[in-house]
């Protein structure tokens, strides 16, 4: 795992084009353009899932959709390089941690790298890197009622609706 921390309006950092997931933590306001300028990094970087998280993710959901389109001048989008997007809104981070371990997949290219990008005013590796661990180890404490105590294929019937 990748840790990038980013506050709002820094400068972009280089980071190597190979295929990766990026979770993007948003925990500051940002404007537009500085958002407009990380989505573009966040395709050109490689990325083929993003998960936003936290303030206003669903405007990066979009704001990514919409930086993967400008890259092809709004043509057709080659499937290796087509970018997935989510939103993560009023869901634990613990749970967008394990949509990227289970759920975040592209369908032709294998995605070896997770990249976390942290807008937030001061680093939170540790915590984060903690977390991450946490989940990816299934020591999280859960509810009973927690889907992810089912056996995996209850969980895929509940999932799609089926008894």
């Amino acid at each position: 795992m990748e840790y990038v921390h980013l506050p709002s309006g820094s400068t972009l950092p280089t980071i190597s084009s190979e295929p990766r997931r990026i979770i993007v933590l948003i925990a500051q306001e940002v404007e537009a353009r500085w958002q407009d300028k990380v989505s573009d990094w966040i395709v050109d970087s490689g990325c083929l899932y993003m998960m936003a998280w936290g303030e206003k993710c669903v405007t990066w959901d979009d704001s990514v959709d919409h930086a993967k389109l400008r890259r092809f001048e709004y043509g057709e989008v080659p499937d290796e390089r087509f970018v997935m997007t989510t939103w993560h809104e009023n869901e634990p981070l613990c749970e967008v941690f394990f949509h990227a371990r289970l759920c975040a997949f592209h369908p032709t290219v294998p995605l070896p790298v997770l990249t976390i990008v942290d807008i937030t005013s001061e680093p939170r590796e540790e915590a984060i890197r903690a977390l991450h661990l946490a989940e990816k180890s299934e020591l999280l404490e859960d509810v009973p009622e927690d889907p992810r105590q089912l056996p995996f294929r209850e969980r895929l019937r509940n999932l799609l609706g089926r008894k």
